[in-house]
């Protein structure tokens, strides 16, 4: 797609891709803030703790839907499992550092709640941080 003779870096490819990425990280993070507050409410786990557990469930339900649908590409049938599935768990505890350790650090800070520090703390790694290491190294995806 071109604007006055520049080429634009974006597509409708990339648009869904980009989409498709938000709905699975939004899967697998609903399921890891729910399961964060049950673990830390219910079974009174501190919650950088429970933000590490429930990192892990989210991590897998985020992968499944990641690989098969959210990044799909023509060499996704040729990529090894295993391979994507090593870099995915280097960037996943990349995230779970970055999360419970800011989390932790804005709400010691702060004095906010852990709740509301990690929706903060969750929305700049996920954006920032996972999203483009998925894309551009886990999932290998070129930009068109």
């Amino acid at each position: 797609m071109t604007w006055k003779g520049v080429k634009i870096v974006g597509s409708r490819k990339a648009f869904y891709t980009f989409a498709r990425a938000q709905v699975s990280a939004f899967i697998g993070g609903v399921s890891d803030y729910l399961l964060m507050i049950a673990l830390t409410e219910l079974a009174a786990i501190h919650y950088a703790g429970s933000i590490i557990i429930s990192g892990i469930l989210g991590a897998i339900i985020n992968f499944s839907i990641n690989k098969y649908w959210a990044f799909t590409s023509q060499n996704s049938d040729q990529t090894p499992l295993g391979r994507d599935l090593l870099r995915f768990a280097f960037v996943v505890a990349g995230s779970i550092l970055l999360k419970s350790s800011g989390t932790y650090l804005i709400s010691s800070v702060l004095s906010l709640d852990y709740r509301f520090s990690r929706l903060f703390v969750e929305l700049i790694v996920s954006y920032g941080f996972n999203y483009l290491l998925l894309k551009y190294w886990v999932f290998k995806q070129t930009v068109h």
